[in-house]
């Protein structure tokens, strides 16, 4: 019945304009593990709030929740619970103990290859959660990383990306890390094979594998790669998927290239927000409620997508990042007994650096045909440069009143009195684009940890109120199914099945 009470709300909400919205928001922040977000600028009424709430008890989202954080299977494709959070959490019983120690014995393994000495470069091999991870943390800390010590990554299965990564490098002094959970990714496997043979061209073969460290949850499939040879492997749990890795040994890089006080503060953060989500009644709670956001954004006001805007160097990566975890997680049709989801699932994320998109796409979201809500993420930092601070904070906070309030056609007259009707009009702006603002005063190790963990916990019960699966993705496997079927026909030896690709096959033949 609450679905009819939201869709009938929805009907009528869009008539009424944000300002007013906000003026009289019941509840515009909610805050947690030192992040607030402000959402008093969306498409909600206390009514609507009511309405979402009341949903959420019938769903029993706290009891998605519970599950989550009580090991129970929460992922039925695979029959597997998600123990991504046991990773950055003391673990409260042994059901959770095998997979934080994964994590602990990563650490130690950074520790030692810190003290060893004779490192100056890392080439970390992965694609997917095991890319994207890391690379945003090198990128948020890159001025805290390790002195001497070169961290480089490799993802594309263009050749280009591992010749850059490779580019200066001496084999004697550098460690090549493989992070693949199957030990089959197709992408992962080519770079790592092709850095072998560039180890073991300068080292001898017995040599390179000192310079190996291969992260999986397959160490047979490892072991017979290497072709016996011994070599360094570090666990990744079967029960943790690779957009969640990123508290894993996949990590490993980041914690030798940044020093492990620094992950262990991240880990820290994560486990802050977990502690909060676990706890939090649903209204209080900061991924539940942004959740219930997304739910009803997207399956009851139609928005197709969602902008991330990020006023902080630190989180320009974020976008990307999310882009895997929601979009992977929930870009699904079908739920897990095979029905059709009943309502529109997850939306376009995008976005990028808010400071320099205002330069680019701002203008779209601004005044283009398209309202897209907007989540501001503001982290100003304490610098000593306070006028640089100071108008981070300004443009973040302009953007998103021009986004939702606008500027009427009287307002442009009564500010630019010599202005021709036709140019005026253009500088129109139609206003009504909701968006929520999230904000913390620095971005510290512990508030990226715990950023992250947000996002996660907000992701999986978005899942659970589109009544999908959010850890699994056949989606994905298709694309590389098809992608091996096809190498045979690149060669000649076989036709392609699909007409399109036969012809396309033929003019990349032709060069």
């Amino acid at each position: 019945m609450t679905l009819e009470t939201l869709k009938s709300l929805a009907k009528s909400v869009r008539r009424q304009s944000l300002r007013d919205l906000a003026s009289s928001s019941t509840q515009p922040t909610i805050s947690g593990a030192g992040w607030r977000a402000d959402s008093s600028r969306q498409y909600v009424t206390p009514d609507i709030s009511e309405a979402l709430l009341a949903h959420a008890d019938t769903i029993d989202l706290k009891g998605a929740i519970d599950r989550l954080f009580s090991a129970d299977i929460v992922n039925p494709s695979e029959n597997r619970p998600a123990l991504h959070w046991a990773l950055r959490m003391a673990p409260e019983s042994a059901l959770t103990e095998a997979e934080h120690e994964t994590t602990v014995k990563a650490l130690e393994k950074a520790e030692s290859l810190v003290q060893s000495g004779g490192l100056s470069a890392i080439v970390h091999i992965g694609i997917g959660g095991s890319d994207f991870g890391p690379r945003l943390y090198a990128d948020a800390f890159t001025d805290r990383q390790v002195e001497d010590l070169d961290l480089r990554f490799c993802a594309n299965v263009d050749p280009l990306d591992l010749d850059l990564a490779l580019r200066g490098l001496s084999p004697a002094n550098t460690l090549i890390i493989g992070i693949s959970k199957s030990f089959g990714t197709e992408e992962t496997l080519y770079n790592l094979g092709r850095a072998r043979k560039w180890l073991e061209s300068a080292l001898g073969a017995e040599k390179a594998a000192e310079h190996l460290l291969l992260v999986t949850a397959n160490p047979e499939r490892a072991t017979a790669w290497l072709d016996g040879t011994p070599a360094t492997t570090l666990d990744m749990p079967i029960s943790v998927g690779g957009r969640y890795s990123i508290w894993s040994a996949a990590s490993v890089a980041v914690m030798t290239g940044f020093g492990t006080d620094t992950f262990r503060a991240f880990l820290a953060g994560a486990a802050e927000m977990d502690a909060h989500v676990k706890s939090a009644p649903v209204a209080e709670n900061l991924a539940a409620r942004l959740a219930l956001l997304d739910f009803w954004n997207t399956s009851f006001l139609g928005f197709g997508s969602r902008a991330v805007l990020a006023y902080s160097r630190r989180l320009r990566m974020l976008p990307t990042y999310l882009q895997q975890l929601e979009m992977e997680s929930n870009g699904k049709s079908v739920g897990p007994e095979g029905d059709d989801a009943p309502l529109a699932t997850a939306p376009l994320l995008w976005g990028g650096e808010g400071s320099v998109g205002q330069h680019s796409y701002h203008q779209w979201l601004h005044q283009g045909t398209h309202v897209v809500p907007a989540e501001f993420i503001l982290s100003p930092g304490s610098h000593s440069d306070a006028e640089g601070v100071e108008a981070l904070t300004a443009h973040a906070l302009a953007q998103a009143e021009v986004m939702a309030n606008g500027r009427s056609l009287d307002e442009v007259k009564a500010e630019e009195l010599d202005l021709p009707d036709h140019i005026a009009r253009q500088k129109v702006h139609p206003g009504g684009r909701p968006s929520t603002f999230l904000s913390t005063r620095e971005l510290t190790p512990e508030r990226l940890g715990a950023l992250i963990a947000l996002y996660e916990h907000r992701t999986y019960l978005a899942g659970v109120l589109w009544e999908i699966n959010s850890f699994d993705q056949w989606g994905v496997e298709r694309g590389k199914t098809m992608a091996t079927r096809l190498k045979p026909a690149l060669r000649g030896k076989e036709k392609a099945d699909d007409p399109a690709t036969v012809r396309l096959i033929e003019q990349i033949s032709k060069g």
